[in-house]
């Protein structure tokens, strides 16, 4: 008997999932091809530790300790040493970089010392030192093996910047002032800035 005109058509035989036809290219056997997004395989670095990589050579940069949360992983048990009993080369860029940081320390060494500096001047003066690490990212060029000496002091300072910041609950803020104040002497000690002006305590 003929089928009436309200009456609904057989349905296609079954198919492949839909999800199945999208993943599966044309001509292919075997299970589909996941076609989902990736997620980066990166993970996001605080500003300081951004510039770090940015300024130093990674391949020649001697290896971090484990990671941990905050900037105490960068800090190195390793020690600078001299340009086989030579103080290593510079150039302008961090000439003027770690002056400028000798010269905001030295700005606030006596509050630093006597313990007069609030949390809010301590995130203050990490700020403006970061500044400084910031500028040497964008425009230091050291040869490989000087780079890898900065490192080890730059490790110091940064460990710093971070307990100023309150970023290290385990360290106090006069700490991290007194990590970058021994990161600078290090720096007079290992790198050849005749025009350097030691700080006085």
């Amino acid at each position: 008997m003929p089928a009436s005109g309200n009456s609904i058509p057989p349905l296609p035989p079954p198919t492949a999932p839909f999800e199945g036809r999208l993943r599966q290219e044309p001509g292919k056997t075997g299970k589909p091809e996941d076609r989902s997004p990736k997620l980066p395989l990166f993970r996001k670095h605080s500003l300081p530790v951004l510039a770090l990589t940015l300024c130093l050579g990674t391949a020649n940069a001697p290896a971090a300790g484990p990671a941990k949360h905050g900037h105490s992983h960068h800090g190195s048990a390793a020690k600078p040493t001299l340009d086989n009993g030579k103080k290593w080369a510079i150039d302008e860029p961090l000439r003027k970089a770690m002056g400028n940081i000798r010269d905001i320390i030295a700005a606030s060494l006596g509050g630093i010392h006597e313990g007069k500096l609030s949390d809010s001047e301590y995130g203050e003066l990490a700020g403006k030192i970061n500044g400084e690490v910031e500028y040497m990212a964008g425009n230091c060029k050291l040869d490989p093996k000087a780079d890898a000496q900065l490192h080890l002091i730059l490790a110091d300072m940064l460990e710093g910047i971070g307990a100023m910041q309150g970023k290290l609950k385990k360290v106090k803020r006069r700490d991290g002032a007194v990590k970058v104040v021994g990161a600078l002497e290090k720096y007079a000690t290992y790198f050849d800035d005749s025009g350097w002006k030691p700080l006085t305590h």
